[in-house]
């Protein structure tokens, strides 16, 4: 499956203003279920761009700016292929959430980070949450990390929030209503208190007509989910959102512990009070017939 991604981001101003250091987080690492065929990435104003790999690996591109302007447009443009991701095999029962899952010495040494909470529950809500779908889940369909997802699906209603930053945890389980990134966080918090090391992962989402009928995140906007690492399965994408598992609707950008090393643009301006009017994010993926002779 070829598809042609583009990703704009509008910024604007009421009067020039000075732009910092942008940190831009739109191009995936090439891997076995996904590779990047062309790649395109302008700016207005002008910038000078450096590329670099993160601490997570991600690939970044820093933006230094010369000029002032009221406007900043930033298009992202990817050519992809999207393969099969990779399915979990192994079985997860239940009782995995109370003894914990057995990561071996050199997998909890390079795990470490992704099994330390980040997110604070001084009274216990999440714990508590926990422990009843625990009670509640049985033997579930045989694969906890599935089950939460599927619970998180049928407990949350979907909210599309174009303000910064992700809701705590506690306050999506409050509001019992969150975006994707809400979804995605609180399952990574709740997976992490049950033992399993898990990541932060931004994309997009490509409705795939008519079999996403059932699709609840908005197709057009950034898309984000988790990824669990399952031994002998390795890392595992689990889309609360839309219940979905490792499915090759979900186009990954960046990974990250936490939600806000994973932002796909972050930076920074200098202006009078007020002089921020609004931000504009369109995301279009359309799909992309293969060159005669290189449809495998």
């Amino acid at each position: 499956m070829r598809l042609r991604i583009r990703h704009s981001t509008t910024y604007r101003y009421a009067v020039p203003v000075m732009f910092g250091p942008h940190r831009l987080m739109l191009r995936p690492r090439d891997s076995f279920d996904l590779r990047v065929l062309d790649t395109a990435l302008s700016i207005s104003p002008t910038a000078q761009l450096r590329w670099m790999h993160d601490a997570y690996g991600n690939s970044v591109a820093v933006a230094h700016f010369d000029a002032p302007a009221d406007t900043l447009d930033i298009i992202s443009e990817l050519v992809i292929e999207r393969f099969d991701s990779a399915l979990p095999n192994t079985e997860i029962k239940s009782a995995a959430g109370i003894t914990g899952v057995v990561y071996s010495a050199g997998e909890q040494a390079v795990l470490q980070p992704y099994l330390c909470l980040a997110a604070a529950d001084p009274d216990g809500v999440l714990d508590q949450w926990l422990a009843d779908f625990r009670a509640r889940i049985g033997q579930g369909s045989g694969h906890l990390l599935r089950d939460l997802a599927h619970a998180l699906h049928a407990g949350l209603g979907y909210a599309v929030r174009y303000d910064e930053g992700t809701q705590h945890p506690v306050d999506t389980l409050g509001l019992r209503a969150g975006s994707c990134r809400d979804y995605a966080w609180l399952f990574i918090e709740l997976a992490r208190r049950m033992g399993f090391a898990a990541r932060f992962v931004t994309g997009y989402i490509h409705d795939r007509t008519p079999d996403a009928a059932g699709l609840i995140s908005t197709v057009g906007l950034t898309h984000a989910w988790a990824e669990v690492f399952i031994p002998g399965d390795g890392w595992v994408e689990f889309d609360p959102t839309n219940d979905l598992v490792a499915d090759r609707q979900l186009l990954r950008v960046a990974v990250a512990r936490v939600p806000e090393d994973a932002s796909p643009v972050a930076g920074s301006f200098t202006g009078p009070d007020g002089s921020f009017l609004g931000l504009g994010v369109g995301v279009t993926i359309e799909p992309v017939e293969a060159p005669p002779g290189d449809r495998g």
